[in-house]
């Protein structure tokens, strides 16, 4: 599997790539937060490190740590726009419940 950049997602990395011309892509895994375990982490990759799997998807790099692969593995980026709000939005294959507010989320794994 892999983790892929919706259209609108993918100009919107390119963006950040573009103004942060050392960036060498985006870095996308998780954290523990919330009240349901897990929460998404995405910023600009400024090194390659050590255990991490590189997706490129039309020339932009999308860097994962070894730790957050199988919870993320699948899962699309998107980016929308709704009335003045916008934000990137996850479609992770794997979450089987997300809290309320939508900070967080749990997967199979976790219920494992």
């Amino acid at each position: 599997m892999a983790v892929t950049l919706a259209p609108a997602a993918l100009d919107r990395v390119r963006g950040y790539l573009q103004a942060a011309p050392t960036a060498l892509g985006l870095r996308f895994g998780v954290k523990k937060t919330g009240c349901s375990g897990w929460g998404y982490l995405a910023d600009m990759a400024k090194d390659e490190r050590p255990g991490d799997t590189v997706f490129e998807q039309d020339g932009v790099r999308i860097y994962v740590d070894a730790e957050s692969l199988e919870l993320i593995d699948g899962t699309q980026i998107d980016f929308v726009k709704q009335g003045l709000n916008e934000q990137f939005v996850f479609r992770n294959p794997n979450v089987t419940a997300e809290c309320g507010c939508g900070e967080s989320f749990t997967t199979r794994a976790d219920v494992a």
